[in-house]
Order: C-alpha cells, then sequence, then structure tokens
C-alpha cells in the first residue's frame, strides 16, 4: 500500500499521524480494521511574540553570590565612620540583600561600606527596595536593596570581587 505525504494549511498541520495517509483513504482503512490507525497530536505552538518583560522584583541583571563579608550599612546623612560587621550578605553587581537588626525605610539612601578581597575598601549608595520582617529571631529583617549612583569603575571593581569570591569557592569545593 503506497502512502503519500499530505501538505496541510498551518493550521491544521499539529495532526501528525505514524503514516501520512489521503484523508479519503483514512476512512476506508479505518472501516477495515479500527486499530490500525494511531493519531498522535502535537500541539501547535503560537507564534512568536515578545516575552513581558520580568517584573523589576523578579529581574536579576547580575550573577549573585552569597558570602560572608564585613559590611556597614548607615543612613546617607550619617557622617560617622562606618563600623564594619562581618555578615552573610547576598551581593551582586546590581545590589546585596543582607539580614540586619535594625529595621530601615523603603525608598531609603543609604551608604553601604564593604570590605572586599585584598583589603578593598568599597562604597556605595544604595536605594532600599524592601525590608521584610523574619518572625525569629526577634527584631531581625532581610534588607533588599539596588546600588545607585554607582560608577562605571566601581561596578567593574565590584564585579571582579565577585568573580574572585567564586573562584575561591569553586577551588575550595571542587578541586582535586
Amino acid at each position: 500500500m503506497y502512502h503519500h505525504p499530505i501538505t496541510l494549511p498551518l493550521t491544521q498541520q499539529s495532526r501528525f499521524h505514524c503514516h501520512q495517509e489521503h484523508p479519503r483513504s483514512f476512512a476506508r482503512n479505518r472501516a477495515m480494521d479500527p486499530f490500525a490507525h494511531f493519531g498522535i497530536l502535537v500541539p501547535t505552538m503560537p507564534p512568536d511574540s515578545p516575552a513581558p518583560p520580568p517584573s523589576p522584583r523578579d529581574r536579576r541583571e547580575f550573577y549573585r553570590i552569597t558570602v560572608s563579608i564585613p559590611i556597614c550599612l548607615q543612613q546617607e546623612t550619617d557622617t560617622t565612620e562606618p563600623t564594619l560587621v562581618e555578615r552573610s550578605v547576598n551581593l551582586s553587581g546590581g545590589g546585596i540583600g543582607v539580614t540586619l537588626n535594625q529595621p530601615f525605610q523603603e525608598n531609603a539612601v543609604l551608604t553601604c561600606t564593604l570590605l572586599l578581597p585584598g583589603q578593598v575598601v568599597f562604597k556605595s549608595a544604595l536605594e532600599v527596595l524592601r525590608i521584610d520582617t523574619i518572625p525569629y529571631p526577634r527584631d531581625t529583617y532581610r534588607l533588599h536593596a539596588r546600588f545607585i549612583h554607582m560608577t562605571t569603575d566601581n561596578r567593574e571593581q565590584l564585579i571582579r570581587s565577585i568573580l574572585q569570591f567564586q573562584r575561591e569557592h569553586l577551588s575550595k569545593h571542587y578541586s582535586a
């Protein structure tokens, strides 16, 4: 029995059969043996359309790593010498996430001071995006903030440090 491929309009091309048949022979063969034909449905995909942009909350522009480093967050107007305290910081070239014992207001502008590898002191302004209360221990908050007014040189320095943290982590945990 000879079967030739069928050409269907695009809207019907989502239905394929294990052996392509002419539509008139399908009914005749089906009458002879109802189990001779097994259809495979392949869902059609909608035409390519641009994906909606991610919300600012979901957007991740830079690689992130969680490291334990000395950090100090102060109100932008606070001119006292920063006191660095070692904390676990989720750090990227775009911002930070850190757990603190003091709340800050959303949209507040802070000065962030970090001690990066090689004893490099890094300072930048941060805008608080949100603050989440952590139920235990009491008076604990998770701060999410983005760097603002950062020079290209400062951002590159921060990204180099993040890559160095990653190299150290990989070397420590995956070297033979």
